[in-house]
């Protein structure tokens, strides 16, 4: 399936501010960019780099003013990739790649080594098999009871906060996913992009789990895990996929986000 995301982003500017994003789509198996767009107007050099994780990052000065960065993508995606059966079990912390290792350690936002995220996941997920059925008990548990609500965190909100209130967006239903899925020693990242199945369009955050020797995709914020993703980044919690970090003065003024996907009959040559 062909999958279009568009995002525009306008910030007020007060003096000259160095910027990286990460606002261009991942390549990798399963998603194949057709064609993509990167613009910032008025229009600035920027660099570009590939950051620890094989995120494409972008880097640039914005001008004072009014600055807006546009970006579009097209892409041939799958659908979310189903869960096997049997369902993928618990992989041993000893028999795990080098590469996930970091995936079960705390972060910045997923302090799943407290007391409290270790209460927590043993009375949600305690008395299931290790794997596939911890981590859905895991999602299905936060889908049902952390209310989803714009305005109630910010950037400080970690996995701890939304255990304690119980309310937040996606990136918080995140954050609280991973933190409990480490605590059981299931490594599990943050992945953010374009889903099509969403009440509200924006930028959706949801999170992946290493389990059965591969990753597999799980959304909090749905009732069940579905729908065609783009990803753009993924990493160990929200600090290491910000869609734009700022070092100087600048106000966020709106973020304006579409998704379509492209029917067989429709798709453009």
């Amino acid at each position: 399936m062909k999958m279009n995301g568009r995002s525009v982003i306008t910030y007020s500017v007060y003096t000259p501010t160095n910027v990286t994003t990460m606002l261009r789509p991942r390549r990798q198996d399963g998603q194949s960019v057709i064609r993509e767009g990167f613009e910032i107007d008025p229009p600035v050099p920027f660099s570009e780099y590939t950051d620890i994780y094989g995120n494409p990052c972008q880097r640039a000065v914005l001008p004072v003013g009014q600055v807006t960065i546009t970006t579009e993508v097209q892409a041939q995606v799958n659908p979310t990739k189903p869960i096997p059966v049997p369902v993928p079990g618990y992989v041993m912390i000893g028999d795990l790649p080098d590469e996930v290792m970091h995936y079960i350690l705390p972060s910045r936002y997923c302090q799943s080594d407290l007391p409290e995220i270790n209460k927590l996941a043993m009375e949600i997920a305690g008395n299931f098999k290790p794997g596939y059925d911890q981590v859905e008990e895991i999602r299905k548990w936060i889908h049902q009871n952390v209310t989803y609500q714009y305005g109630v965190t910010d950037s400080t909100t970690t996995a701890l906060d939304i255990a304690r209130n119980r309310i937040g967006v996606c990136r918080d239903f995140t954050h609280l996913a991973i933190a409990l899925c480490r605590n059981l020693c299931i490594p599990a990242r943050m992945t953010v992009g374009y889903l099509d199945k969403l009440q509200e369009m924006d930028l959706h955050a949801w999170f992946e789990v290493y389990i059965g020797n591969d990753w597999y995709t799980f959304d909090a914020v749905q009732q069940q895990t579905e729908g065609y993703r783009i990803e753009i980044a993924h990493g160990r919690d929200a600090a290491d996929v910000a869609m734009i970090t700022q070092f100087g003065n600048a106000t966020l003024q709106s973020l304006h986000v579409e998704v379509q996907l492209l029917e067989p009959e429709t798709e453009e040559n």
